[in-house]
C-alpha cells in the first residue's frame, strides 16, 4: 500500500469523527416570551414593593393620615386608634402580599427553566466530553499505527545497511585474497 494512499484514509477516519450538537438556548429570551401582561405586571409590582421608594412613600403617608387626623388640622375622617388606616394597610397587606407570591411564582417557574438548562447543559457537556475522548482515542490508535510502521521502516533501513555493510566487507576482504593477475603454472627450468 502506497504511503499517499494511507494518509488518506487516516485524514478519512478522522473526518468520520467530527460531531453536531444543538445550540445552547437563550434562558432570558425564552421566559421574556412566555410571560403573560398579568406576569409582567406582578414582576414590576413586586420589584415597586421591595424598594425603598416604596417603603418610605408608605411611611409618608401614614405620617401625613395620623398627623391630619390627630391634631385635628382639617375636619378628622379617622380618628384615633386609626380603625380606617388599620383596615386601608391591611387590605394593602393582602393585595401586595398576592401580588408577590404571583411575583415569586414566576421567579420558581424561571428557575425549574434554568435548572432544566443547566442539565441540558451538563448533558451536551458530557457528551462532548464523551466524543473528545473517543476523537483522541480514535487519534492514538492511528498515532500507534503510524509508530509502528515507523519502527518496520527503521527495522528495514538497519537490516538494509547491515547487509550493505556486509557486502562492502565481503568486497574489501575479497581483493587482498586473491591474486592480481592470471594465475600461470610454474616454470621449470632444466638443470645444466
Amino acid at each position: 500500500m502506497s504511503t499517499a494512499r494511507e494518509i488518506e484514509d487516516i485524514a478519512r477516519d478522522l473526518i468520520k469523527h467530527q460531531h453536531d450538537h444543538p445550540p445552547v438556548r437563550d434562558l432570558n429570551r425564552e421566559v421574556e416570551r412566555r410571560l403573560t401582561f398579568s406576569d409582567r405586571v406582578a414582576d414590576d409590582f413586586s420589584r415597586l414593593v421591595g424598594s425603598w421608594v416604596f417603603v418610605l412613600v408608605q411611611v409618608g403617608i401614614m405620617v401625613v393620615w395620623i398627623g391630619l387626623n390627630a391634631f385635628n388640622l382639617i375636619r378628622p375622617w379617622d380618628r384615633y386608634p386609626f380603625f380606617f388606616l388599620n383596615f386601608i394597610l391591611s387590605l394593602e397587606a393582602a393585595v401586595w402580599v398576592s401580588v408577590v407570591l404571583m411575583a415569586m411564582n414566576r421567579i420558581a417557574d424561571r428557575d425549574r427553566l434554568r435548572a432544566q438548562q443547566d442539565y441540558e447543559l451538563n448533558v451536551k457537556a458530557e457528551e462532548e466530553l464523551k466524543a473528545l475522548m473517543n476523537h483522541l482515542m480514535h487519534q492514538d490508535e492511528i498515532l500507534l499505527q503510524i509508530v509502528n510502521r515507523l519502527d518496520r521502516g527503521d527495522r528495514e533501513m538497519k537490516r538494509l545497511a547491515r547487509r550493505l555493510e556486509e557486502a562492502i566487507e565481503s568486497n574489501n576482504q575479497a581483493p587482498a585474497a586473491t591474486p592480481i593477475g592470471p594465475e600461470r603454472p610454474p616454470i621449470s627450468i632444466p638443470a645444466p
